[in-house]
């Protein structure tokens, strides 16, 4: 797999925040452009969060279902992994929270591998747009709820 494509943005919450609305994974087809489905396949019994979850995309040209592995450091980071896809034959991500008072530095990491053929700058550069897509999505959500 390549090197990651990685991005940051700030969002106007606390950390605790943020992870919450990161980890509801089956509210992400209410938020989410191209996620059209998430079922929880399994929880991890300490904290109740995802283990692992089956997402159905549809990303324009790309659609898939796949399944992710996911690994909880308390409200710092999440990171998760591919279990088994169609077209994606390859993913790996996280999300890293870095708290400042009551904003949130979010920085997501991402490399994905289709089974289609992408010259790298291109996969690179959907890499760079999945990513900003997804914190901004992220952020317009958990400030719409955090706002009075």
């Amino acid at each position: 797999m390549s090197s990651q494509t990685t991005s940051s943005i700030v969002v106007a919450a606390p950390a605790a925040d943020v992870m919450a609305v990161i980890a509801d994974l089956e509210s992400y087809p209410e938020w989410t452009a191209s996620v059209r489905q998430v079922d929880v396949l399994s929880v991890n019994e300490d904290d109740g969060r995802p283990a692992e979850a089956r997402f159905i995309l549809d990303a324009g040209p790309i659609k898939d279902t796949y399944t992710l592995s996911y690994e909880w450091d308390g409200d710092d980071e999440v990171r998760w992994s591919l279990v088994e896809g169609g077209l994606i034959k390859a993913l790996e991500g996280s999300y890293r929270l870095a708290a400042a008072g009551e904003q949130t530095e979010v920085t997501y990491q991402l490399t994905v591998d289709v089974s289609i053929p992408l010259l790298g700058l291109m996969k690179r550069k959907a890499e760079k747009v999945i990513i900003d897509t997804a914190l901004k999505e992220l952020k317009k959500r958990v400030e719409s709820r955090t706002e009075p």
